[in-house]
C-alpha cells in the first residue's frame, strides 16, 4: 500500500492520516468489487454467449436479498468510518490558536490574534491545535492545504472555519481550490510551520511573511468602534437591559427572535446583525437599529464581533 500514499502529499498534521485511511478504505473496496464485478461479467460473456444452447431464466429470492443487504452493510461501513473523520475535521479543540483569513482577487490576508497580519504566509507553531476562521472580501475562494489534508470554502458576508495540527516543521504550499477569476492560478500562499520556541521568537520580533502591518489588538479596536460608533448608546456591557440586547454573555448564547424561532448567536449572526439588523430582531425588543452596512469597514465589523466574543458566552467564558 505504500505506492498509493505515495500519490498524495506526505502527510504533515494530526487530521491527515484519518483522511488517508477513508481514501484508502474507499479505493481498496471499489478497487475489489470492480474486479468481482467485472470478473462475473466476463464470465457470463462467456459463459451464455448466443448458441444453440438455451438456458431458461430463473428467480432467486436468497440471491436478490445477498446483493442488496452486502452493498447496504458496506455502503454504512463507510458512511459510519467516514463521518469519524469528518467529525474530527469540522470541529476544533477550544483551546486552539485562532486566526482568521480574508480570501481576496488574489491573495490571502492572516490576521493574528495580537493584531498583526500578514500576506500570503501563514506562520504556524508546531504540534499546536490552529482554527482558522476565514471570509471572502470578493468572490468565493477556497483555502486548500494538501499537506494537511484540509479545505474549505470562503464565502462573501459569511464566516467559515477550519482546523488543524502540524505535524512537521516545514514550509507548505496553500491553494485556492475555487477558479475566483483571471488570477486564480496564481493565489498561491504557504503556511510556515515553526517549533514553539521559534515561533515566540518570531512573534516577539513582529517579523511578518511577505507583508506585515502595524498591530492593532482586534478587541480594543473593537472596543472603540462600540464606544465611538453609537452602539453604546442602546447596548450595554454590564448585562442590564437597554433598548437592544446586552452584548455581555452574548456570544454562543441561543437567541429568541420576534416569531419565535431560536438562531445561535455565532460570528456570522453577529455580522448579520451588524449589517442587517431588521432581519432577525430579538424577541422583546423593537426593530430601532439601523442599518450598518457601508458604515463600518470590514475591519471595524470584524472588531466589534471580537469584541461581543471578549465579553465571553452565556456560561460565563
Amino acid at each position: 500500500m505504500a505506492w498509493l500514499h505515495r500519490l498524495l502529499p506526505e502527510a504533515a498534521s494530526s487530521l491527515a492520516p484519518g483522511v488517508d485511511a477513508v481514501f484508502s478504505l474507499i479505493f481498496w473496496m471499489s478497487l475489489f468489487w470492480f474486479v468481482v464485478i467485472q470478473g462475473v461479467l466476463i464470465f457470463f460473456v462467456l459463459r451464455y454467449r448466443k448458441n444453440r444452447t438455451r438456458y431458461p431464466a430463473f428467480h432467486s429470492v436468497a440471491l436478490e436479498v445477498f446483493w442488496t443487504l452486502v452493498p447496504t452493510f458496506l455502503v454504512m461501513v463507510l458512511f459510519v468510518y467516514g463521518w469519524r473523520q469528518f467529525r474530527n475535521l469540522r470541529y476544533a479543540p477550544s483551546d486552539a490558536l485562532e486566526i482568521h483569513v480574508t480570501g481576496r482577487q488574489w491573495l490571502w490576508q492572516f490576521t493574528y490574534p495580537d493584531g498583526r497580519t500578514t500576506l500570503n504566509d501563514l506562520v504556524v507553531p508546531l504540534n499546536r491545535d490552529v482554527q482558522i476562521v476565514m471570509k471572502s472580501a470578493d468572490v468565493l475562494h477556497s483555502f486548500f492545504v494538501p499537506a494537511f489534508r484540509v479545505k474549505q470554502d470562503l464565502l462573501p458576508d459569511r464566516y467559515t472555519r477550519l482546523w488543524f495540527r502540524a505535524t512537521r516543521a516545514d514550509t507548505f504550499e496553500i491553494y485556492c481550490a475555487e477558479y475566483c477569476g483571471t488570477g486564480h492560478s496564481r493565489m498561491l500562499g504557504r503556511v510556515i510551520v515553526l517549533p514553539e520556541d521559534a515561533y515566540e521568537t518570531w512573534k516577539n520580533r513582529g517579523e511578518g511573511g511577505t507583508a506585515s502591518t502595524k498591530r492593532v489588538d482586534p478587541v480594543e479596536r473593537g472596543r472603540q468602534v462600540y464606544e465611538t460608533r453609537g452602539c453604546k448608546a442602546c447596548h450595554s456591557i454590564d448585562g442590564s437591559r437597554g433598548v437592544a440586547p446586552s452584548f455581555l454573555g452574548l456570544y454562543g448564547h441561543s437567541v429568541e427572535l420576534e416569531g419565535g424561532e431560536t438562531v445561535l448567536a455565532d460570528e456570522n449572526y453577529l455580522r448579520e446583525s451588524i449589517l442587517d439588523p431588521q432581519r432577525k430582531v430579538v424577541k422583546g425588543f423593537q426593530p430601532v437599529m439601523p442599518p450598518f452596512q457601508g458604515v463600518l469597514s470590514e475591519e471595524e465589523v470584524d472588531a466589534v464581533i471580537a469584541f461581543i466574543r471578549s465579553l465571553g458566552t452565556e456560561e460565563g467564558e
